[in-house]
């Protein structure tokens, strides 16, 4: 499987990230600190590897800074893409059952080398969920993407615009 890592930072937690990937047999695409010359910025990095994701070239992501949450918000507003915030396993496993998350957000601050073979222990062992109602709630993520990307209605007044 390819996978596409990205961290703001070059952080012994992140490099472990990337060679437990490797040792797990997948191939893997370095953004940010992790690749030397590239932006490390977490939102660029942390949208680098999400469009991969999105684009088909990666088939999941891992995205990483120091809390996590920046990293998550950047890849989520990737149309396509469903990041979660992962600080334990049980958290990464419903992610992927449930929510079929894609990308993987990891705080680089938080996530201890033995957690971090946990937290991909669960999310590469769960598989999306093929409940109904489940399925349903990831389509209608889906379809707020492509509400997202339309065209705007015009007519509407921003939330700025009343008073």
């Amino acid at each position: 499987m390819r996978i596409s890592v990205s961290s703001d930072m070059d952080e012994p937690v992140a490099r472990r990230l990337v060679a437990e990937l490797r040792e797990r047999g997948h191939e893997v695409s370095a953004h940010g600190a992790l690749r030397p010359g590239d932006d490390p910025q977490w939102a660029v990095c942390s949208a680098a590897a999400a469009r991969e994701v999105a684009d088909g070239t990666a088939h999941q992501a891992v995205v990483c800074c120091w809390t996590g949450t920046g990293a998550s918000i950047a890849a989520n507003k990737v149309p396509g893409v469903r990041a979660a915030l992962c600080t334990d396993a049980g958290t990464a496993q419903g992610a992927r059952r449930w929510n079929d998350a894609n990308v993987l957000a990891l705080s680089l601050r938080l996530t201890s080398e033995p957690l971090l073979t946990e937290i991909l222990d669960a999310w590469f062992a769960s598989a999306p969920s093929e409940d109904a109602e489940d399925r349903e709630n990831v389509a209608r993520v889906a379809r707020m993407d492509a509400d997202r990307t339309a065209p705007a209605r015009t007519g509407a007044a921003k939330v700025s615009d009343r008073h």
